[in-house]
């Protein structure tokens, strides 16, 4: 299925795991993307080379998403690139773990700037961009509705935090044909927690299914909303999780 051609996209934190299976999945429906990539610039011209042999054009930017100028000039440099941008992918993150009281104030900044100030600063830049049919899809956590061990408490509440700013775009941008949502993804086999770690166990033990995620899985619901089916989803907070939250 070829129905993002013509489209453009950028994903933040593309050079690997879902965030670079999301740029595969986006390329092989047709669209051009861009990725950012914060030190990992050999992973991420391999995803751009995947983009162009799918037929697509593909750009690599250098760009921490805790960096505020940084995340609203990848923006822009996609935009000028492509000639136009239609899909904003927020997939940048990190996973800060620990107990409350060894959490430092540059983890809660670095944290918050990375999940919290880049999604807002990349969505307030890409409206500039953005027309009708325009997507802007965040990706966020199981753990923003379940909490179900400690340790992460920073985690879930930075990402908690963008169910609240998806249902406030959604509201301030449907009248011009923009849709914004959030995917919460379980457990999903990537390098930052893969399939058979030491806790992988205990996880599949939280899900309803038994079994870890692909990125592939949580790309191709990220494609389905960034295509025209996709247009009544809007506001919305999706879990892939395997029924992680059931």
């Amino acid at each position: 299925m070829q129905d993002l051609i013509g489209r453009a996209a950028l994903v933040t934190g593309g050079s690997r795991g879902i965030g670079a299976a999301i740029a595969r999945a986006l390329a092989e429906r047709g669209c051009d993307v861009a990725i950012t990539y914060a030190t990992s610039a050999g992973k991420a011209e391999g995803v751009v080379a995947e983009i162009e042999a799918a037929g697509r054009r593909g750009l690599a930017l250098q760009a921490d998403s805790a960096a505020a100028e940084a995340v609203v000039a990848a923006v822009d440099r996609t935009a000028a690139a492509f000639g136009r941008l239609d899909i904003l992918v927020n997939n940048a993150g990190i996973f800060p773990y620990g107990p409350p009281e060894a959490t430092s104030l540059d983890d809660i900044n670095r944290t918050l700037a990375i999940h919290v100030r880049a999604v807002y600063l990349a969505s307030q830049a890409a409206l500039k961009h953005l027309g009708t049919g325009g997507r802007i899809i965040s990706i966020g956590s199981c753990f923003a509705q379940r909490v179900p061990y400690g340790g992460i408490t920073l985690y879930a509440m930075s990402k908690s935090a963008l169910i609240g700013f998806t249902k406030g775009l959604a509201r301030d941008v449907g009248a011009r044909g923009i849709t914004v949502n959030v995917v919460d993804p379980g457990s999903t086999d990537t390098d930052m927690n893969p399939a058979d770690g030491e806790g992988a166990a205990a996880e599949r033990a939280l899900m309803a299914v038994g079994d870890y995620g692909k990125p592939a899985e949580i790309a191709a619901m990220v494609a389905h909303l960034a295509s025209a089916d996709g247009r009544f989803v809007t506001g919305a907070s999706i879990a892939v999780d395997g029924g992680y939250a059931a």
